[in-house]
């Protein structure tokens, strides 16, 4: 078996205008020879992100995107607050590019002040960071990526993918004490939300694909907003809305390491005219999903901050149907971020149907967990991580949900490391395919982090993996009923149980959940075969 039988083909990715899968002579639609390194926690990427910018000089270049940026928030300690950083590195001959979302009004709990006044700041140091508008209406630019290159030093040539914000509330370590600099979630996560997230760093030829996946969206030649509101703050304003040109990309970096990456994305099909590299929109993310998912046979593990839809799901669940032997365990926030008396019920709607889709398909085969600190207060879980079978590996911006998967702009890695793992079971799927070092070891570090266990070994498994899930939520679930005796059981697992939704807020939510919560970005047709 090979890389081919669970990443994409180029015909696969539905979408022949991107310059992603033309890049190379030989026409492949990944790039091989990488290494890639988890990141596990925000203080430990905005740590090696500060030290990466700080290291950059005159005639380098600095690209970066993202859904919210809150130029205040400091990646490691006072003066190294992120907007200041940039700053620095503009002022000192950096070329910095950035695109942000434009929100929407604070207001309605969004970001567009943050964003703005992330944009303003840069542009007076000499960089330049565009507020793209450029969504299907009700939609956002998702992708979170920083590209650093280096004039004519391409070793230290780095890129950033994956869950984490340049904002508040990332900050957060294996403690999970939250950031101090702290975004309102709901009461239960306390002033300073605790918070679960994976980012990725990548080196190797794949740092040029991700260059041109910014590139693609910096030289898009439509208006950053079609809004006659927003076109007129633009000018009241003075601000910039169009793109100074980009000097030539430089030849991709050397190959360095034993890993596959394909790069995964979301752009929805939009209403008035189409992005010039995906006219229709493109779903890769979920055709990517897909694939691997046929290939799924001994255990799917997630890390998911919302896992809603069951017309995403249903993907999930067809493989548990056809793999009587197929586990599926995921960790998801044990409570929604917004728990109003409306936003409360739309956002657990969406959960409460992907589960119960689920579980038809996969009785006590799916096990769901929530996580929670030492202190008690439940964990956000932000993180988008999907393993399969200790073979592949995705880490990205977009969750298991319709949002992610078809309206929204999302950026994902598809990771396939050439180097097989010494550990037993040789082959968890039983497919040839042999367990691979990448996807087993990122499942085990986040499984020894979640359960306290020491070693990895009785983790490498499937199904010693999936008991020892249940057993740490059990004992920990036990110790809480029994009214806490004794030293707290190890782990931050927690039983996920589905909440009851009266009939009546059943009704009145479902139909906002499907029009502003988890909308459907594909064109008509698609959605009429219930493809992607």
């Amino acid at each position: 078996m090979t890389r081919a039988d669970w990443l994409l083909l180029p015909a696969e990715r539905g979408n022949p205008a991107t310059r992603l899968d033309r890049r190379r002579p030989d026409g492949t639609a990944w790039s091989t020879g990488n290494h890639v390194r988890p990141l596990v926690h925000g203080a430990v990427y905005f740590a090696e992100l500060l030290a990466a910018v700080r290291a950059t000089g005159p005639g380098d270049l600095l690209m970066f995107t993202d859904w919210r940026g809150d130029p205040d928030e400091r990646l490691a300690g006072p003066g190294t607050e992120i907007g200041a950083v940039l700053c620095r590195a503009a002022e000192r001959g950096v070329l910095v590019k950035g695109l942000l979302w434009r929100s929407h009004l604070d207001s309605l709990h969004f970001s567009q002040e943050e964003n703005l006044r992330f944009g303003k700041e840069l542009a007076r140091a000499g960089g330049e960071c565009l507020l793209d508008m450029r969504a299907r209406p009700g939609g956002s630019h998702h992708q979170k990526l920083v590209v650093l290159r280096h004039r004519g030093r391409p070793e230290l040539d780095v890129a950033y993918v994956g869950g984490i914000d340049l904002c508040h509330n990332r900050n957060d370590d294996a403690s999970h004490t939250g950031d101090r600099q702290s975004l309102t979630l709901a009461r239960a996560y306390g002033p300073h939300p605790p918070w679960h997230d994976v980012q990725l760093a990548l080196r190797g030829p794949v740092v040029g694909d991700v260059e041109a996946v910014f590139r693609e969206r910096w030289q898009d030649p439509a208006p950053l907003s079609r809004s006659p509101l927003v076109r007129l703050r633009e000018r009241m304003h003075r601000e910039d809305i169009s793109a100074d040109p980009l000097p030539p990309q430089s030849p991709d970096p050397a190959p360095c390491g034993t890993h596959t990456v394909q790069l995964l994305r979301t752009y929805p099909n939009r209403l008035l005219s189409g992005y010039p590299f995906a006219p229709d929109g493109e779903r890769s993310i979920a055709r990517g999903y897909t694939k691997a998912l046929r290939r799924a046979r001994a255990m799917i593990y997630l890390e998911d901050q919302y896992l809603w839809s069951p017309r995403v799901v249903e993907r999930f669940a067809r493989a548990l149907r056809d793999h009587p032997g197929l586990r599926v365990i995921a960790v998801v926030p044990s409570v929604p971020e917004q728990d109003g008396p409306l936003t409360g019920p739309m956002n657990l709607i969406g959960r409460i149907t992907a589960l119960d889709e689920l579980r038809r398909a996969g009785g006590d085969r799916v096990a769901v967990y929530g996580l929670e600190n030492r202190a008690g207060t439940p964990v956000y879980v932000h993180a988008k991580v999907c393993v399969i079978d200790d073979v592949w590996a995705s880490v990205g911006s977009d969750n298991i949900n319709l949002r992610s998967w078809t309206h929204d702009s999302e950026l994902g890695c598809a990771v396939y490391d050439e180097r097989p793992d010494p550990r037993r079971p040789a082959d968890p799927g039983g497919l040839g395919d042999g367990a691979r070092a990448f996807a087993r070891e990122l499942r085990l570090e986040l499984m020894r982090e979640h359960t306290g266990a020491g070693a990895a070994d009785e983790l490498c498994d499937p199904a010693s993996a999936f008991d020892a899930f249940a057993a740490c939520a059990a004992a920990l679930d036990a110790w809480y009923a029994g009214g806490r005796p004794g030293p707290r059981p190890p782990g931050r697992l927690r039983r996920y149980g589905s909440p009851d939704l009266a009939v009546t807020r059943r009704l009145l939510a479902t139909p906002l959940h499907h029009l502003l919560v988890d909308p459907d970005g594909r064109p008509r047709g698609l959605r009429h075969r219930g493809a992607f």
